[in-house]
């Protein structure tokens, strides 16, 4: 029996509007793998539609970045309810909203979304993590690599294959802002460093995404 626990940004549920084809062959590997003996625990980011949300509050009257956060957070949510109905009765019948509580799996899939202001859905992956005894967190994403600088801007942008969580943090820094667009949240590098877990990060092909799950090679960044 192996456990994945993965944080999913909003960036793949719903990009500029939901994208089935992904969420469809997502959901046939998901499955896939649960026949095999597997069991997943997805955390829910809230994407577009929490900075959306985020950037119309903030400019139709001044707003506090806890309140900001809340908005974000229900947008998680919003997210991990859309995808407990993609995975039907194979999920949970609850979302995981403390990643902290105590959780038990007695279905294969389990569903979360965000917990409270101050940080983001990765670092509820991260405290996930640790609650149910798992070392390593699968963050899928927009993102198929980290990169030396920001590869839009520049062309000479290089991939980052291996880095550890020390030279992460001296790129990420310490500070979460509601809406931070990072690729993996500063405040979970932090505790995840602290805890000695493993962050995989990769885009949303999903041969690739099927490759990390066989142990076969795979294009995206390890932090360890």
């Amino acid at each position: 029996m192996k456990t994945i626990v993965m944080s999913l940004g909003g960036s793949v549920i719903v990009p500029d509007k939901i994208d089935a084809n992904f969420l469809k062959g997502f959901k046939k590997i998901i499955n896939k793998h649960t026949k095999e003996g597997y069991k997943f625990a997805i955390i829910c980011g809230g994407g577009r539609l929490a900075r959306d949300y985020q950037e119309m509050a903030s400019k139709i009257s001044k707003q506090s970045n806890e309140y900001l956060d809340w908005l974000g957070i229900h947008a998680t949510k919003m997210n991990a309810w859309f995808m407990k109905a993609v995975f039907g009765k194979d999920a949970e019948k609850f979302i995981v909203d403390d990643p902290r509580k105590k959780v038990k799996f007695t279905r294969n899939i389990l569903i979360a979304g965000g917990w409270k202001p101050g940080w983001s859905t990765d670092y509820d992956a991260v405290l996930l993590a640790k609650n149910i005894g798992v070392k390593t967190i699968i963050n899928m994403s927009n993102i198929d690599y980290l990169y030396d600088k920001d590869p839009k801007k520049y062309g000479n942008a290089k991939k980052i294959k291996n880095i550890s969580w020390k030279e992460y943090r001296e790129i990420s820094g310490n500070e979460w802002k509601a809406g931070l667009n990072a690729p993996f949240d500063p405040i979970a590098a932090k505790e995840a460093e602290k805890s000695k877990l493993k962050v995989i990060i990769i885009g949303k092909d999903l041969r690739n995404f099927e490759s990390l799950l066989q142990n076969e090679k795979f294009e995206g960044t390890i932090i360890k």
